[in-house]
């Protein structure tokens, strides 16, 4: 009996599921399907107008910002690639950046004043930065062999070869010495074995090498005389081309050239111990008569040393002087490299005895004694350029750069040549050290 009872209820609890289960399940259906028909109403009618709305609110909103959508902004409008900026809506003031006036400035805005006092301008390859690059005597003689590749073709490249005078070009300020008149007057000093003079037309070489200027405190600047030097110096300045150590009276002979490169500003001085006479060929010039600053006594040498040192950054001394022929210095370079320090010299460069001489330092400043010939004459000779940088620091680099003299042609040294004139520097330079690629320190 309690078996039979129990199979009676299960299937009274089957029997009522059945009768629930199929209704409610329809009605489930229907009721879902009702949904899933208004929620795809909803989506295809309301959704539009919520998008819509937005954009509105999104513009209305980009309008208060200055702003607009990128596809309404005509391409020139656009600002540092920031699609929508519009610089004319911008509500906040544009703010110009005071510009800090040159160090210069003063100067550079007087032409007048730069004139008269030997200034000029260039700017510098690198800011903050300068570079010097020095050489030794050249002649443009067509009496002298040395001529004879460019007299043929007109073209300077075959004498100093391209690769030197790239280097030359690619200086800041590039100095040489000019041991010759450019005339077309004049007669040769009486008596004097070698006496050189150049054509007019010449002096468009200094130009194709990239000289910015020439020192003519030497033995040759005065082989032809007063009118000679004289021409000299009109076509040097018609060239534009400045010159320093000689003048038409003793004020232009000792007066300074300072070059202004960016906040820098260099003094260039230049003189000559040669002739050691009372009498010399080369005559000084005076308060009424043309010639060259001469510094076998040289207390005019310092004293102007010291008044560029007053008026610039750094103080250059080219200085005609020692022994031709002599690699040894002699007693008055040895005497006189320290009074051009202490009077405020910050490099000197040497030039006259025709082969290079030991580089030395004193108190810090480096001394480059001979520069030797650098396209002079048909001898083969060892020479150089000498490169200095320079900053508001001072010297950033000093570097001897090799190169040699030889059939009437100067080009510039590499590989075992170029470490064979490295070598023989370091054997007779005392106090300094000389790297594999010429960089000077001490």
């Amino acid at each position: 009996m309690a078996k039979r009872r129990s199979q009676k209820k299960r299937k009274k609890r089957i029997r009522f599921s059945r009768n629930f289960f199929m209704p409610f399940l329809i009605t489930l259906t229907a009721v879902a399907s009702v949904g899933v028909l208004a929620l795809a109403a909803h989506q295809w009618i309301m959704e539009p107008v919520k998008t819509k709305k937005q954009d509105l609110v999104n513009e209305n909103s980009d309008e208060r910002l200055g702003i607009k959508q990128p596809e309404e902004k005509p391409a020139e409008e656009m600002i540092d690639g920031n699609a929508g900026e519009e610089k004319e809506d911008s509500d906040e003031p544009v703010t110009e950046v005071p510009k800090t006036p040159a160090k210069y400035q003063e100067e550079l805005e007087d032409p007048e004043y730069m004139e008269q006092n030997n200034i000029y301008a260039k700017e510098p390859a690198v800011s903050g930065q300068v570079t010097l690059a020095f050489a030794g005597d050249i002649l443009f003689d067509t009496n002298y062999a040395i001529m004879g590749p460019v007299s043929a073709s007109g073209d300077i490249s075959e004498g100093v070869r391209p690769e030197v005078i790239e280097r030359m070009q690619a200086a800041d300020v590039m100095m040489l010495n000019n041991e010759f008149a450019y005339s077309d007057r004049g007669a040769p000093t009486e008596g004097k074995q070698f006496t050189f003079r150049a054509r007019p037309a010449a002096v468009s070489y200094l130009n194709d090498m990239g000289v910015d200027l020439v020192s003519l405190a030497n033995n040759h600047a005065y082989d032809y005389g007063p009118d000679a030097l004289v021409d000299t110096l009109d076509i040097l300045r018609e060239a534009e081309i400045p010159y320093v150590g000689a003048g038409r009276d003793i004020n232009e002979a000792r007066k300074p050239v300072y070059y202004i490169l960016g906040d820098l500003k260099i003094a260039f001085v230049s003189a000559t111990q040669i002739e050691r006479l009372d009498m010399p060929d080369t005559k000084e010039a005076t308060e009424t008569s043309p010639g060259v600053f001469r510094c076998w006594n040289g207390s005019k040498l310092l004293e102007t040393i010291r008044e560029a040192d007053a008026n610039s950054d750094f103080v250059v001394a080219y200085i005609h002087w020692g022994t031709e022929n002599q690699a040894e210095l002699d007693w008055a370079q040895l005497k006189q490299a320290p009074e051009l320090v202490e009077a405020g010299a910050d490099l000197i460069i040497g030039d006259h005895p025709h082969c290079l001489q030991p580089i030395g330092v004193i108190q810090g400043v480096p001394v480059i004694y001979s520069l030797g010939n650098f396209w002079f004459n048909s001898k083969t000779l060892d020479t150089c350029m000498v490169e200095a940088v320079i900053d508001e620091t001072g010297i950033v680099s000093c570097q001897f750069v090799p190169c040699l003299q030889s059939g009437c042609r100067t080009t510039l040294l590499q590989g075992a040549e170029k470490e064979r004139v490295l070598a023989y520097m370091r054997s007779i330079s005392e106090g300094v050290r000389i790297d594999e690629e010429g960089y000077v320190s001490w």
